[in-house]
């Protein structure tokens, strides 16, 4: 029988086989980039903190999906490396300044470093990292030229704004202590905080350095809003289900921090109104004065009105409509590696532990 042209799709293996490949590859970039030392004690300081979350071990998805796509729209992904790298360290910053604001406790498996060095110095060093994702953008200049790089740099802006007020929008729940939301807050929330640099921007640096054109790089708009808000809904369960040695963050942490989740929505929506009652007035307590034993009444209320179960069937449907709209917008495509990888890695962003 003559060949169809199209490759076996990837196992889970090989994705996790192209995931420690490409953190690899990013991790090099970023540590040959960042300073190591220097001859004032203090800065030295610095610096050796600067190295701390990008040492811990992480998932490399966003940079996955960046080379991913460039390399699906015919783009040479060397070229597009020093942007991966530009997103991890992104999201580097972003993780220390969101730890604080949270008043999270582990990251990938290891004390925040708030925890670990005071709240002031942790600020700083998400300052320093901010300013040298900055740095590794202009760099691009010379890889990719002027005109490519500064549209690059105009993703990354346009990222920045997006997760900043993603990010008031969840403080300012918290601030007004305000619980009567519902699954369109949630989303409006989660699309700016976590697709648009989970998802959105990960994939249109990608196209836009492959050759994308603008209309193709902009279906990534509404791909990675279900993308992303699909893999935020996935890690709030795992954030309630999960292995804490594979999650790399404490287990039911969003119940002592009183985080709005779809979970706890839908919780809300299943339950009588006197329990609702209860797990508001436990959740609305600061994280110091709330006990295991009040964790374990919310949880056992989400298990029982299968608020998590709902949760899960939510993100594997906007799973299915991300896909859906990447096969019928770039059905063009050849069906090669990349191609096949990208689609696997999307299946893995929901079926993942971790």
């Amino acid at each position: 029988m003559p060949k169809s042209g199209r490759e076996p799709a990837p196992t889970k293996d090989l994705v996790t086989a192209y995931l420690k490949e490409v953190k690899t590859k990013v991790d090099a970039c970023i540590f040959d980039f960042l300073p190591t030392t220097h001859e004032h004690q203090d800065v030295h300081q610095l610096y050796q903190m600067m190295l701390d979350y990008p040492r811990r071990a992480g998932k490399g998805l966003r940079p996955a999906l960046c080379l991913l796509i460039c390399e699906a729209f015919g783009g040479n992904p060397e070229r597009a490396v020093n942007t991966a790298a530009a997103l991890e360290m992104l999201q580097n910053w972003l993780l220390i300044h969101d730890d604080i604001e949270d008043g999270s406790e582990l990251r990938r498996g290891e004390p925040c470093l708030h925890q670990k060095h005071g709240i002031p110095m942790a600020i700083n060093v998400g300052d320093a990292l901010h300013c040298k994702t900055w740095e590794m953008l202009h760099r691009n200049a010379d890889i990719l030229g002027s005109q490519l790089a500064f549209q690059i740099l105009s993703e990354f802006v346009r990222l920045c704004n997006q997760v900043v007020e993603g990010q008031h929008i969840e403080l300012s729940w918290v601030r007004n202590n305000q619980w009567n939301l519902n699954e369109n807050d949630y989303l409006t929330m989660c699309i700016q905080k976590t697709a648009w640099y989970t998802c959105i921007t990960p994939c249109r640096v990608g196209a836009i350095i492959g050759g994308a054109s603008d209309e193709e790089a902009d279906v990534f708009i509404e791909f990675g809003k279900s993308l992303g808000v699909a893999f935020q809904i996935q890690d709030d369960v795992l954030n309630l289900i999960g292995d804490v040695g594979r999650y790399g963050k404490e287990i039911a942490g969003d119940i002592s921090e009183g985080k709005r989740t779809l979970v706890l929505i839908h919780l809300f929506n299943s339950c009588t109104p006197s329990e609702a009652q209860n797990v508001i007035d436990i959740m609305a307590r600061p994280r110091a004065e709330k006990t295991e034993a009040d964790v374990q009444i919310v949880l056992q209320l989400m298990q029982k009105y299968n608020s998590i179960q709902y949760a899960q069937k939510c993100s594997k449907t906007l799973l299915q409509q991300a896909t859906e709209k990447f096969n019928q917008n770039f059905a063009h495509l050849p069906n090669n590696r990349a191609k096949q990888l990208f689609l696997s890695l999307i299946h893995f962003f929901i079926e993942r532990e971790y």
